[in-house]
């Protein structure tokens, strides 16, 4: 008999009028491309590929049940039959792959960039534009109205059932919670008040769809914001929803107003399985855990213990479509894993753009990034094994040219070296381990320790020569610069270099910002910081006993005096993510960070680093100065196109920071890797 690493990931679950082929869910997320007609096919093809990845549940993005709901002005909506033809196209593709796929209906209340939205009061929230209008009685009615008809609109589309989104902060949990249900009616005040309107839309939802039909509740744990619930009314609350008629209980964490981080690359992995124990041990449905779980040992992890019924994996399906198929052959160190980061999948959706992933620019492109088999194979030399290097050789020979990939270091990953040393971004080193074993799967003929010439490259008659050197650090000029005491940052994260007590930190873009974190962590903590160690520095109540589950955070004593400066006038750490650089901002600014904009710099000597700062001359008494002010690219292998014509050169390209080194950028440099190569 056949056995699986994996047993209770893998095993499947009877519901009782159907069964789901395993205990993976894909959980929601907004790709963009649910909000417009015309883009449903993309959506179609982005589930189709998940499905035949061996996905056992699928949930989409949120979709609105009436027009206040919309999250953007003409949002994803399902309130009439004229939608429902688009739908079945997603639903047809999931189904066809032997799938099973949900609907997430989400009324975004306050959190909505529109002037339509409505709450359970007329308290704004502070990441909208627009003050809601509190919902009156009769508005109540009609919005349980529309959430009924929703649903049957979903069942007639074809989907096995709807997931009533509770969680993040989103109308029904802004009913559910002091913090924004001011009411004192029948719908507000005491939690069976508050919960009233959760109950009566699943409890019409269930009398419109019937029995057969899934009902799954993403139900909020942990609010983490001042005013939410306690562990007692979370409990209160899924056991109403149990008799209601709910079928699955998900999980959510945090609002997103929430100044505590929950899916960031820092937050430990698996950090709330937990929770969805305790909850598990109350109800008699499935339960679901999720948040930071992005491989299948943890996965199986907690449902061996008993945490869960289910894992609910959101972003690791944007990195790899094929991660649970890969699970269950035993190819797990093949997984394209989520690194979460953020930067393509949130930042996109927070920013209006289509969404994405930084290790596999495909996710949402699938219609348009095609890696499809070479009709002509070409030799082509990849020069430098950094991101954009390692994912243009990779696809490259995925589409069957002949790839030899040389780098000058003894081992592959470029920046991805450096950046894996800040705490935090422990999981680069994930994607250093699958683009490794991409190339052997792919026969990639890897040259490291090799300094390879143009000389050398025009000698051994390549046709394409891809330049993905990347770049070296600028040095600005500053009087003293060449002092011992200055470091750049390449010193610092590879090399290793000793750094004093006392650092100033030229540059506050992001890679200043990840020196400033790695100049700060306790050394008496190793990384990952343990989940105990976390929730102190955050201020987080993993029992649940305060509202929202908040506590006075407790940081470290900081291990060292930071200043980080630059010489622009805008706030340091402006340009960072949309959806994670607050979190690196409070983490400096928790650990006294002095950050100073608008600085000239006048000299470095064995005083320190001297400065000007609104037409006052400082002195900042430092042991070390670390450069991290920008960098230019390594283009000595491109020739000049005078060259290239009169010499019958083979076709030269630069990608990555070879083609851009104004801001380090990993989600570009794969992208176009990727791009590049699927066009040879």
């Amino acid at each position: 008999m056949k056995t699986t690493p994996y047993p209770h990931l893998l095993a499947p679950l009877d519901l009782g009028y159907t069964t789901l082929r395993n205990r993976v869910i894909m959980g929601s997320m907004h790709t963009g491309l649910e909000d417009r007609f015309y883009n449903y096919g993309k959506l179609a093809a982005f589930y189709r590929e998940r499905a035949r990845g061996g996905v056992g549940l699928i949930v989409t993005g949120g979709i609105s049940p009436n027009r206040s709901g919309w999250l953007l002005p003409f949002g994803g909506t399902l309130n009439f039959k004229g939608d429902v033809a688009n739908h079945r196209r997603v639903t047809s593709a999931v189904h066809e792959e032997g799938g099973k796929i949900l609907m997430q209906i989400l009324h975004a209340g306050r959190y909505g960039y529109q002037p339509l939205v409505v709450s359970a009061s007329d308290k704004k929230s502070p990441i909208s534009p627009f003050k809601p209008r509190a919902l009156s009685e009769a508005g109540i009615e009609q919005t349980i109205r529309d959430y009924a008809r929703c649903a049957k609109l979903a069942r007639d589309a074809g989907y096995d059932g709807v997931e009533v989104m509770g969680s993040e902060g989103y109308l029904l949990n802004q009913f559910l919670c002091a913090r924004t249900n001011l009411r004192t009616d029948q719908w507000g005040g005491s939690i069976e008040n508050r919960m009233r309107l959760s109950l009566e839309i699943v409890k019409r939802i269930r009398a419109e769809v019937g029995n057969d039909f899934i009902i799954m509740y993403r139900h909020s744990l942990l609010d983490l914001v001042e005013g939410g619930n306690t562990w007692d009314e979370v409990v209160t609350v899924a056991k109403a929803l149990q008799q209601a008629g709910v079928t699955i209980l998900n999980t959510g964490y945090g609002w997103h107003e929430a100044r505590v981080p929950t899916i960031v690359t820092s937050v430990p992995r698996a950090a709330f399985a937990s929770l969805a124990g305790r909850l598990r041990l109350e109800v008699s449905i499935p339960v679901v855990a999720s948040n930071r779980i992005n491989m299948p040992a943890e996965a199986e992890g907690i449902l061996q213990r008993g945490e869960a019924d289910m894992i609910s994996m959101a972003r690791p399906f944007l990195a790899d479509a094929h991660f649970v198929a890969k699970a269950a052959a035993g190819r797990a160190d093949e997984i394209n894993t989520c690194i979460g980061c953020n930067q393509a999948c949130l930042d996109h959706t927070f920013s209006n753009k289509r969404a994405s992933c930084l290790v596999n620019p495909r996710a949402c492109h699938e219609t348009e990034l095609v890696y499809a088999p070479t009709m002509k194979q070409r030799r082509v030399a990849v020069v430098g094994a950094g991101p954009a290097g390692l994912s243009a050789a990779t696809v490259a020979a995925e589409c069957g040219h002949d790839v030899t990939l040389f780098d000058a270091s003894d081992s592959i990953g470029g920046q991805f070296k450096i950046a894996m040393q800040v705490p935090g971004k422990e999981e680069f080193a994930e994607t250093i381990r699958y683009f490794a074993r991409k190339i052997d799967l792919t026969g990639v003929k890897l040259q490291l320790n090799v300094r390879v010439t143009r000389a050398q490259l025009l000698a051994d008659g390549y046709d394409d020569v891809i330049v993905a050197t990347g770049i070296k650090v600028r040095k600005p000029p500053i009087e003293g610069i060449g002092h011992p005491k200055v470091l750049s940052y390449v010193d610092v994260l590879r090399d290793k270099a000793p750094v004093g007590k006392r650092v100033a930190i030229i540059g506050a873009g992001g890679i200043g910002f990840d020196m400033g974190e790695f100049l700060l962590h306790d050394t008496r903590h190793p990384l990952p910081l343990a989940l105990d160690v976390w929730a102190r520095e955050w201020g987080v109540d993993m029992q649940v006993g305060t509202p929202g589950g908040l506590v006075p955070p407790e940081p470290a004593e900081p291990v060292r005096q930071l200043y980080l400066l630059q010489r622009k006038t805008s706030r340091p750490g402006a340009g960072l993510g949309k959806t994670s650089g607050w979190v690196h901002r409070a983490v400096l600014a928790r650990n006294g960070v002095v950050m100073l904009a608008g600085v000239q710099y006048d000299r470095i000597d064995d005083q320190g680093l001297h400065i000007t700062v609104g037409g006052e001359q400082r002195l900042l008494s430092v042991d070390n100065v670390v450069i991290c002010a920008g960098q230019d690219s390594l283009v000595e292998l491109m020739p000049s196109e005078e060259e290239a014509k009169a010499a019958g050169m083979p076709r030269f390209h630069k990608i990555g920071g070879a083609a851009l080194a104004a801001e380090l950028d990993a989600k570009r440099a794969i992208k176009e890797g990727a791009e590049l190569a699927a066009r040879l």
